[in-house]
């Protein structure tokens, strides 16, 4: 880890802590941390950075496991099995929090590209890319008028429905590396077909990452098509 690498881990320590700090006190943030209460001051109040150790461990350790409860708070399940999640997709700075401790937990590569679908995908997707300085991609289940070129993946679905993902030509380059993000993963065949994208493209895949995932069928499946890392923030059985 070189000197940028760690006081980018240090203060999205802080970030975390401070997120964590709003609806805690000190003595309730040092039960969910481990870490001393005066520690804990010093930091959220900026008057001392986190070692490299701590920061880590706050990261991709506290930070994955107290913003998964959180999460989950925060989802609900109609009687036929459909997710609202609308209190997560719509909250850009809980997303902005989710980025670093998805990428410290999972161990992606950094991207060059963050593939998603529209549309509930593009808010957790801009938030990645955000995190990683790469740029953010898209597929649309229709065409776009003024683009000439697309890279299309179609799949007719167990229900005999067939979906099909749209992404200009020009959105990913042979080579360059893509991380494959979504907001829900349940059979996976929204990220095979981003992943179908990824490879019609040539583009090298770092990993796939969903907030919710629901049941393991769709991270095992995403899981088949490549060797990058793949998770989910939490999963609902």
């Amino acid at each position: 880890m070189n000197r940028a690498e760690k006081a980018a881990l240090q203060l999205q320590a802080v970030t975390v802590l401070r997120t964590l700090k709003e609806t805690r006190t000190y003595e309730q943030l040092a039960e969910v941390t481990g870490l001393p209460a005066g520690d804990l001051n010093r930091y959220v109040n900026g008057h001392v950075l986190p070692g490299a150790e701590r920061a880590q461990e706050v990261v991709g350790g506290i930070g994955h496991e107290t913003l998964a409860e959180e999460l989950e708070t925060r989802v609900s399940f109609d009687d036929e099995g459909y997710v609202d999640n609308s209190a997560v997709v719509f909250d850009q700075p809980f997303l902005d929090l989710v980025a670093p401790v998805a990428a410290e937990s999972l161990s992606f590569e950094t991207p060059d590209v963050v593939l998603t679908a529209a549309t509930d995908g593009i808010t957790l997707g801009a938030a990645m890319a955000s995190h990683f300085d790469a740029r953010l991609a898209y597929a649309k289940k229709s065409k776009e008028t003024a683009v000439e070129e697309f890279i299309e993946s179609r799949q007719r679905l167990a229900s005999g429905i067939e979906l099909t993902y749209y992404l200009p030509a020009g959105a990913l380059d042979a080579g360059e590396r893509v991380l494959v993000v979504d907001d829900l993963i349940r059979s996976g065949e929204t990220q095979e077909l981003l992943l179908d994208i990824a490879a019609q493209a040539d583009a090298d895949v770092t990993g796939v990452f969903a907030l919710i995932a629901v049941g393991e069928e769709g991270t095992d499946r995403a899981a088949a098509m490549t060797d990058a890392p793949v998770g989910a923030l939490t999963t609902f059985e």
